[in-house]
């Protein structure tokens, strides 16, 4: 069972193998229908499409953050028309470094499906290495999953602000610095960060060519976290690239902590709630 990180060498052997379920988790925030487009065009063999907005979140309202939890009845549904099993292995990849497709990782360990795991390198590095890409749609699927929310994995927007308020919880976020610190928000309408939250950006878990560092690495970058003993908690935007740092913490051999779904996008849905700017 693969359930952190999976090669694109391993996974080149095992296409076409019983149990196997290869998703394209592509997409563009600010083009929502790119990924899927470029996934029509060109993917994994085998590999079907799973969407950011429409099959990793629920729509947003007015007091959640822009990617809420899917509903656990519809993910289940969901999964099955993927043709994921209760004993299908599931490789996700996207192109940017697992910044999407950490999501989909998560939420299958969210659905009680530990057997995930995330393509190092993803698609650019199976592109580089010239291996097979297909433009098929893969038939349908009417396979049946049941589905067990482990809601122990991830805290609620009052469970954070009761955390943070005893000093209870790390809470890292995932966002690139300019962000945190309020310089610059392309995407919500208030910059800055959520007082008392670490700035670890997802991006540093990866080297130049765009795959995960060694657990070596990794367990020196997290190292402060694991030495202390408050449990830890990872934000970002809307609670996706978030999935990144808990991926890596689990790939180091860490325990992986926490996700705050709501993220940014919802902390700032209520203007009471305090807001930090600047790198601390």
């Amino acid at each position: 069972m693969y359930s952190t990180l999976i090669e694109t060498e391993r996974l080149a052997e095992l296409l076409g193998t019983p149990g196997l379920v290869v998703l394209d988790c592509r997409f563009n925030l600010k083009h929502p229908e790119a990924g899927q487009e470029a996934w029509q065009e060109s993917h994994i063999p085998g590999a079907r499409y799973a969407h950011l907005d429409d099959d990793m979140a629920s729509p947003p309202d007015e007091n959640s953050g822009r990617h809420p939890l899917p509903a656990i009845e519809a993910f289940a549904a969901r999964l099955g028309a993927l043709g994921i099993q209760a004993d299908s292995q599931v490789v996700v990849y996207d192109d940017a470094g697992g910044a999407i497709a950490g999501r989909m990782w998560w939420l299958l360990r969210w659905a009680g499906h530990p057997a995930a795991a995330l393509l190092n390198g993803g698609w650019p590095k199976w592109m580089r290495e010239g291996r097979p890409v297909s433009g098929d749609t893969p038939p349908a699927s009417e396979a049946r999953y049941a589905a067990s929310a482990q809601d122990d994995l991830w805290l609620t927007t009052e469970a954070v602000v009761e955390a943070l308020s005893q000093a209870q919880v790390q809470l890292i976020d995932a966002r690139a610095p300019e962000r945190f610190s309020g310089q610059q928000e392309p995407l919500d309408a208030v910059g800055g960060h959520i007082p008392g939250s670490q700035n670890m950006p997802f991006q540093e878990n990866l080297d130049e060519n765009g795959c995960f560092k060694s657990p070596e690495t990794l367990r020196q970058r997290f190292a402060a976290l694991a030495g202390d003993a408050r449990p830890v908690c990872h934000s970002c935007g809307s609670g996706v690239t978030a999935c990144h740092n808990l991926l890596a913490m689990a790939y180091a051999g860490l325990e992986p902590g926490r996700l705050y779904v709501g993220s940014w996008s919802e902390w700032i849905r209520d203007p009471e709630r305090p807001i930090a700017t600047g790198n601390t």
